[in-house]
């Protein structure tokens, strides 16, 4: 854990981010470059990479042979004297969900863009998700080192088509092949990146062929800048420079009431300007105390409360994740405020269920730390604990303390299709039991039973998201399943008008 001083909250140095983009933007490469040089992992492992090892957040077997991500996945580090809680999301639309809840838990946000493809469908879908749940980000032009790479173009996608006061603070040296490292703005020194993985960034003078491009890119954010900040408008108008304190305060002002996005750029394939991203993300994101929380007072009618974060008030937490794990179901929590402890109590505000902490962990991917105490702002998992996602949990201890955080927005399914276990001995057993899982699981995946042909349907996000839940049945519960359309049931009804005639002959009694 990262150093202290004694009468610092440790929460200030804490951040909670999560990595979201479109498909193939590079986000658990990003992450696994992240975890490198912040010293959690000893090797580079790449998604699909020809040792056969993989990412190492992309930890289910489907994940590493499709070279997708498919569940988001928890993990910290340290960077400086910050600790990082960072979750690493899907991309396709078919696990949106998976987004969803982590930008519910996060407190800001790194949207990875292409270089070459720059604003895509589903960046359009992640920028939503930010904007329901008030999440800064920082954007993070990656891809720099392919073809075709235009990393200014797509700082105008993101003012254009997602409607943002997106401003570079990043200049890249060289580009494509020739990509070196970034000239960074609010110092005016250009950031090399050398060694084998890229692990030293020197400090050098910016290339003279360089200074025109820096200058001109420095003054355009400066100007960005000062539409939504009063000082820097000020030094503006008097045709004044900020120093790089006062730049960089402005920065992190505007990003965390989210009126300004700034772009960094680099190649996190090539090992380039990763390490500079992570300097951002401590100098530019909040802590969980800058966050404002909001949850509804069970005990006044839904009244809403504002948490106020502190380590010593009572504890609240949200579940927001459930997966079902070698010791039972895993349960991903995020703490708003207070502190817990194994052995803790605690209660679910939404069953009034108690339940005893008996194992507190950090995750690390599909890995896990035993952890005795953690306080505000902190993400863990907890153990045997029956309960639903979107659950709100206290200490018992806490009388009159009853507060249910607000749930987040789930999607409905868009597609369906008939599922047939071809065991037909297998219904009452594991086919039934991993449907039962996966629902818990996922809300965006919904089972029924049709009341007229009886078969057994399954909805979801996509063709994908279904199919990937047909291979986890076979898999993990050793049920082989055929799919194919649901059978409708075709009734004759009328058509059209016609005229006839009809007499009607009824006999009232005796013999005709």
């Amino acid at each position: 854990a990262a150093a202290i001083s004694n009468n610092q909250d440790p929460a200030t140095l804490l951040r909670n981010i999560g990595i979201s983009a479109h498909i193939d933007s590079g986000k658990t490469t990003l992450t696994e470059r992240i975890l490198f040089y912040s010293g959690r992992i000893n090797a580079i492992h790449e998604v699909r990479g020809k040792d056969g090892v993989g990412a190492k957040m992309d930890s289910m077997d489907l994940e590493r042979e499709k070279g997708i991500t498919i569940q988001s996945a928890a993990t910290y580090t340290t960077w400086g004297d910050h600790n990082i809680n960072i979750i690493d999301t899907p991309g396709h639309v078919d696990f949106t969900v998976e987004v969803e809840r982590a930008l519910r838990v996060l407190d800001g946000a790194i949207m990875v863009l292409c270089g070459v493809a720059g604003v895509q469908s589903q960046s359009i879908t992640v920028d939503r998700q930010m904007k329901r749940y008030e999440v800064p980000r920082i954007a993070f032009i990656n891809k720099l080192d392919r073809t075709g790479a235009e990393p200014f173009r797509v700082v105008d996608d993101l003012r254009e088509k997602l409607r943002l006061n997106a401003t570079a603070l990043q200049v890249p040296i060289g580009l494509e092949d020739k990509l070196e490292g970034v000239v960074d703005l609010i110092t005016m020194k250009a950031l090399y990146s050398v060694g084998e993985h890229g692990e030293t960034i020197e400090e050098r003078d910016i290339p003279e062929n360089l200074v025109e491009l820096a200058q001109e890119k420095r003054m355009e954010a400066i100007e960005r800048l000062a539409e939504v900040d009063d000082d820097i408008a000020e030094l503006f108008i008097m045709e004044e420079e900020p120093d790089v304190d006062t730049f960089r305060e402005a920065v992190r002002k505007a990003t965390l009431a989210r009126t300004f996005t700034p772009v960094l750029m680099g190649s996190a394939f090539k090992n380039k300007s990763v390490q500079p991203l992570l300097d951002a993300v401590t100098m530019f994101l909040p802590s969980p105390v800058e966050r404002k929380n909001i949850a509804l007072d069970l005990n006044n009618n839904e009244a809403e409360m504002e948490l106020n974060g502190a380590a010593d008030s009572p504890f609240c937490a949200l579940a927001f994740k459930l997966e079902d794990g070698q010791y039972g179901q895993l349960t991903y929590i995020r703490i708003y405020q207070g502190t817990l402890s194994k052995g803790d109590t605690i209660k679910n505000t939404s069953t009034g269920k108690k339940v005893k902490v008996g194992r507190l962990v950090r995750m690390h991917a599909d890995d896990m730390e035993e952890v005795e105490t953690l306080a505000t702002g902190e993400i863990c998992a907890l153990f045997g604990i029956d309960c639903s996602s979107g659950d709100t949990f206290v200490v018992d201890s806490q009388n009159g303390f009853n507060p249910a955080m607000m749930s987040m927005f789930v999607p409905e399914p868009v597609i369906s299709l008939a599922l047939i276990p071809k065991n037909k001995s297998d219904v009452s057993g594991n086919f039934g039991k991993a449907l039962q899982r996966f629902q818990k699981e996922d809300p965006t995946f919904r089972v029924h039973t049709d009341p007229e042909n009886k078969q057994q349907i399954i909805s979801g996000m996509g063709e994908l998201h279904l199919e990937v839940y047909v291979e986890r049945i076979k898999r993990e519960y050793k049920v082989e399943c055929s799919t194919g359309v649901p059978q409708v049931n075709y009734r004759e009804g009328i058509t059209s008008k016609t005229d006839f005639n009809y007499l009607h002959k009824k006999q009232s009694g005796g013999s005709g």
